[in-house]
């Protein structure tokens, strides 16, 4: 970083008055902090690293307050970097700001095989972070362990399952599986059944293997009642949300089975609680049904969730769960994504399996691809029903799938919490036009913006419906112009950005 980024960066994080997940602030006007293990282990942790900025007062709201001495602060940092395992190497930059030193230290992500990163002080279990906005909160020991798997490839939809036997395995379904493996290769058909089951892992050592349970058990649930998908169907916006007669939930159920069965019963739970147009082609006068969301979208979305998912010991508890809202659909499944795979690269790069060998399974029993098409197919089909963008949210310990309905606009994203309105903005794409109120113009956005203000503010003062209307017309326009700048010009689509009007501050 250089002294000009350093100096921007601390006005940017005056401007907002906060913290942010890449930055954390500390004083050091009288001495180096003592402790900054957890926000050392937690920057350390995610793949953007992070910023300590040293010299800033956030209890006086931000301001300049300078360090004490910038080589001893160099110094002490770097022996608590000493302290982490593995250590932690800090880039130091310093600047005069506002008539005082300042300093930051820039913590790099470490490699993923790496992870975690800790404390040597506190132990693995105890000394490992993970940052979660502008807190540093202990790791869980799921989270510890989703590291050690990766680095290690242990695959647990492998693991045996001792309480279940072969003959517990639904013979049918068993039989036409291993038809299509001889099909596919004919050398195949001169194994023994046991032997073609251990090859393709639905046995080790003769005792059937989770994958195996999951596919081809006459009832997995009995085993693992977890393993399977909550469905619910909300008449609002939250859950918690409550309809006319106070009912919470207008369509609720448990859906069980194997894989095959509960994404049928699943979509098939879906489709009636869809909202279903009837298109009449005026040409031929046929007719046409058109379901709110489309249907393969959520095929992809439920078949990704279920073959996907976490089948660690650590997520038995937590089955994939569908909800409907009035605005969108979610499907909620756990464990987050694995490797080192980003949002970002959904769709785009070859992903690390977490379970391969439920997966191949799945591609025979539920035509499931396998081919890293799901994502690219959940995109495609909510375009073409001229729907706004799927969203994917990586979210601690859980991987969500959001899909919007034509409904979704600016009034129905703002009743949604602050932590999953920014999520719902880069979906609204498209929407009704419509034009501000004749009492509200350019001058009176500029003038509420001279404090920085968010997408919704922005909306909601002007009166406008819908984000894409109000960034198209007015943001975008006057940021071009140089009126308005963004709080973080590098970041553009960050959820962290505001706009505020230049020269008011």
């Amino acid at each position: 970083m250089l002294a000009e980024e350093l100096r921007e960066l601390a006005a940017r994080v005056q401007i907002q008055r906060a913290e942010a997940q890449y930055i954390e602030v500390k004083t050091a006007k009288d001495g180096c902090p003592k402790r900054l293990y957890d926000t050392l282990s937690s920057f350390s942790n995610q793949d953007s690293g992070g910023i300590l900025i040293f010299g800033l007062d956030e209890r006086a709201a931000f301001q300049a307050v300078g360090v004490y001495d910038l080589h001893d602060l160099q110094k002490k940092v770097t022996e608590q970097c000493n302290q982490m395992d593995p250590p932690v190497r800090a880039v130091f930059t310093f600047t005069e700001y506002e008539g005082v030193n300042i300093c930051s230290a820039e913590i790099p992500a470490i490699d993923l095989a790496e992870r975690p990163c800790y404390y040597k002080g506190a132990g693995k279990v105890k000394g490992a972070y993970v940052r979660v906005g502008d807190a540093d909160l202990p790791m869980t020991d799921y989270e510890i362990y989703s590291y050690e798997v990766y680095r290690k490839h242990v695959h647990d939809d492998e693991r045996i399952v001792e309480r279940i036997s072969v003959s517990m395995l639904e013979r049918t379904r068993l039989e036409r599986f291993l038809n299509d493996k001889k099909a596919e290769r004919p050398q195949f058909s001169m194994l023994q059944e046991s032997q073609m089951l251990e090859m393709l892992n639905v046995t080790r050592g003769g005792v059937p293997t989770l994958a195996g349970i999951m596919n081809f058990c006459i009832y997995p649930q009995g085993i693992f009642p977890q393993y399977s998908i909550t469905a619910v169907v909300v008449p609002g916006y939250e859950i918690g949300d409550v309809g006319e007669d106070m009912e919470r939930f207008m369509d609720n159920k448990r859906i069980c089975g194997t894989i095959s069965e509960m994404v049928e019963e699943a979509v098939g739970f879906c489709k009636r609680n869809m909202k279903i147009k009837t298109i009449i082609d005026p040409d031929t006068g046929r007719r046409r049904d058109k379901t709110e969301y489309p249907l393969n979208a959520v095929r992809e979305a439920v078949l990704n969730a279920l073959i996907h998912r976490d089948y660690s010991e650590h997520t038995e508890g937590t089955p994939v769960q569908i909800d409907f809202f009035k605005d969108r659909l979610e499907i909620h499944s756990p464990g987050n994504l694995y490797g080192r795979m980003t949002v970002e690269q959904l769709g785009v790069a070859r992903p690390d399996l977490r379970n391969p060998a439920l997966a191949v399974m799945a591609e025979s029993l539920t035509g499931a691809e396998n081919r890293y098409s799901g994502i690219p197919t959940i995109r495609k089909e909510m375009a073409d029903a001229g729907l706004p963008e799927p969203v994917f949210e990586n979210r601690r310990n859980e991987f969500v799938v959001v899909l919007y309905n034509a409904m979704v606009s600016y009034r129905s994203i703002a009743k949604r919490p602050p932590v999953l309105r920014e999520s719902a903005l880069y979906a609204v794409s498209s929407g009704d036009i419509e034009e501000v109120p004749e009492d509200k113009g350019i001058q009176d956005l500029l003038e509420f913006c001279a404090q920085p203000r968010t997408k919704i503010e922005i909306a909601e003062y002007m009166g406008v419906k819908t984000l894409y209307y109000i960034m198209k017309k007015y943001v975008n326009p006057l940021l071009q112009s140089g009126k308005l700048a963004m709080t973080l010009p590098e970041k553009p689509q960050s959820k962290l950005q505001r706009y505020y009007t230049v020269g008011i501050r």
